[in-house]
Order: C-alpha cells, then sequence, then structure tokens
C-alpha cells in the first residue's frame, strides 16, 4: 500500500475546504493586502463562489484560512 506524501506547506499558501464540495482548495496568501482579507473566489472544482477569509498575526505559526459560500 502506498503512503500519501504530504507536499510541504509553503509559508505563502493557504488551504481551506470548499463549504459546498468539501475539496481542500490550496491558494497563494498576498501578504501585502493586510493581516486581514477577505474576497470572493470561485472553487476551481465545483465553480461556486466562495468567500474567503484570510487572518495573520505575528504571533500564530500559520495564518487562518477559511471559506463561506457566498
Amino acid at each position: 500500500m502506498k503512503k500519501k506524501r504530504r507536499r510541504a506547506r509553503s509559508a505563502d499558501e493557504g488551504r481551506y475546504t470548499c463549504p459546498t464540495c468539501g475539496e481542500t482548495i490550496v491558494i497563494p496568501l498576498d501578504f501585502s493586502q493586510g493581516t486581514t482579507q477577505t474576497y470572493v473566489e470561485d472553487c476551481p472544482v465545483c465553480c461556486n463562489p466562495n468567500t474567503v477569509h484570510v487572518e495573520t498575526d505575528p504571533d500564530w505559526n500559520e495564518p487562518r484560512v477559511w471559506a463561506d459560500p457566498e
């Protein structure tokens, strides 16, 4: 049985689960846009629009990323 290899997470990417289809979506993060971001992006799997939220803080190991259906 083959083990699934996990790709190392880059510091400039985030992941969220699409609230419609349940797929894990990897997105690039642009920290020049501020520490709290909200924008609409279509899921690349099911094409439904999601409101993506990104929060960062220097004390956190990684940014918080999640999505709500639009």
